[in-house]
């Protein structure tokens, strides 16, 4: 049974399948596989491990052939994957949810702060060799403390953002998402509102929900011109959910204060405005990067491999459920 893993990941999860003489590792690593590559590195796998950001696209898929059982990628999102073509073929797509939460909501933290506190910009300053005395009021920002933080998308990583907001910097928490978190709004106050009423009264708006057909550009022009002027935006999600355009117009033209993004719209481009704004911090999506997550992550995406090849089973991180009862029994 052939593996293929598209690209470097933490030793541990190759220590997983190395245990297992019946799979074969076809392990790709540098720089990420040309379409055409990876076209051709799929064809006769039984499950591929795709890290970002591999297009596993129905043509790949379909390249794959019959073998392919398991797609198991090294993320939490899954938007690089075309499930509809995944399921109706019975192949699993499994992901590594959980482990990210404290990481990513730690860096969207980071970002806040560095924002806020315009950290980077004073960094930048000083290895200009630009700070010659200091000037009471020079790198100027506003203090957290009391604040309004406005989430959208309440699940693990953004409640884990709101604990860390409420009970450090005793924030108001407010959140906006399609289900309810009533034991999120017990323990840290959080109020769940309409997304206008979050964008005109919260002072950061962070990004935690998923990239959907309902969520791409969910953040545009008509809702910078709703947020606060002095306002900031913290996304960590998905780069399609903020329209880059209109982020740019909104910090140009002082619709909002900040921002800090680690996502883009098209990865690995970044918006050339962007990279000229002193308002915004730029991060080269490392949400995960803590040792332990990506650690972490590399385990789940082996174990779900084993799950399904070894063990016969749908994968324990399973996205497209809608296969767990036709495949249980065909796969036993």
């Amino acid at each position: 049974m052939k593996v293929l893993i598209t690209r470097e990941i933490p030793q541990a999860g190759i220590n997983i399948l190395q245990q297992y003489r019946e799979i074969e590792i076809d392990y790709r690593q540098g720089k990420p596989l040309t379409e055409e590559k990876l076209m051709e590195a799929v064809k006769g796998v039984d499950a591929i491990i795709p890290v970002i950001p591999d297009d596993i696209s129905k043509e790949i898929i379909t390249a794959a052939g019959k073998n392919l059982k398991v797609i198991a990628t090294y993320s939490v999102g899954y938007d690089n994957i075309d499930i509809a073509t995944a399921t109706k073929k019975g192949i699993f797509v499994a992901n590594t949810p959980g482990d990210l939460t404290e990481a990513v909501g730690e860096h969207a933290f980071a970002l806040m702060m560095s924002v806020t506190r315009r950290t980077a910009e004073a960094d930048r300053f000083c290895r200009a060799k630009e700070y010659k005395y200091w000037d009471p009021l020079s790198m100027i920002g506003p203090k957290l403390m009391g604040k309004t933080l406005g989430i959208v998308g309440f699940g693990r990583i953004g409640q884990h953002f709101a604990r860390m907001a409420k009970y450090g910097l005793n924030m108001r928490i407010l959140y906006n998402d399609v289900m309810p978190h009533p034991e999120g709004e017990s323990l840290l106050d959080a109020e769940k509102v309409e997304l206008d009423y979050l964008l005109e009264n919260s002072d950061i708006v962070s990004i935690h929900c998923n990239l959907c057909e309902a969520t791409r550009h969910l953040i545009s022009a008509k809702e910078f011109h709703k947020m606060k002027p002095l306002a900031y935006l913290i996304n960590t999600a998905r780069g399609p959910i903020v329209d880059e355009d209109a982020l740019v117009a909104a910090l140009t033209e002082g619709y909002i204060a900040g921002a800090g993004i680690d996502v883009f719209e098209e990865e690995p481009k970044i918006h050339p405005a962007l990279l000229k704004l002193e308002n915004v911090v730029l991060t080269p999506h490392i949400g995960s990067a803590t040792w332990e997550a990506r650690i972490q992550m590399a385990r789940m995406s082996a174990e779900n491999v084993v799950d399904v090849l070894i063990n016969k089973k749908p994968p324990r991180y399973l996205v497209n459920k809608e296969l767990t009862d036709t495949k249980i029994t065909s796969l036993v």
